[in-house]
């Protein structure tokens, strides 16, 4: 155990958030999602899974070590719903307010369809996979600096 750290964040998951550089994104899943094989196309190839947890407790406790970019105009991005784009189902309403909160500001997400988040996923550096079963809890996070 560490002090101050959050017990959700384990040896792996650290390694995987330390790891990480500048512009790099965090593929954060829930249940549904294929993250095995979306892992393997990653710069990390690594899948950390968090069983049980619901995403808002996962995010609050990685929001606690991981500064999101500012430079970037979309840090966020989320999949929207394929049946109605323009919906926010409620797995992203929780997420978003633990990002706020995290960050002292609202983010307004930037929006992928299903293709192009799975794309951009596969780009990405490494894949958390929350236990969450809760549709459209598919997050990419963009790691910035420490000022």
């Amino acid at each position: 155990m560490l002090k101050s750290i959050d017990p959700i964040l384990t040896p792996d998951l650290l390694w995987l958030l330390a790891s990480m550089g500048h512009g790099d994104d965090l593929v954060f899943v829930d249940a549904n999602h294929p993250a095995t094989r979306i892992a393997q196309s990653t710069t990390s190839q690594r899948l950390i899974q968090l069983p049980g947890m619901s995403m808002e407790v996962a995010i609050r406790a990685i929001m606690s070590v991981y500064p999101l970019d500012d430079f970037d105009p979309d840090p966020v991005r989320v999949m929207m719903p394929v049946d109605d784009p323009d919906r926010v189902p409620e797995v992203q309403h929780a997420v978003l307010a633990e990002i706020a909160r995290a960050t002292g500001r609202p983010v307004i997400p930037g929006k992928l369809s299903r293709a192009d988040f799975y794309r951009a996923a596969a780009a990405g550096f490494g894949v958390v996979q929350v236990g969450d079963s809760r549709g459209y809890g598919c997050f990419l996070l963009r790691k910035g600096v420490i000022s």
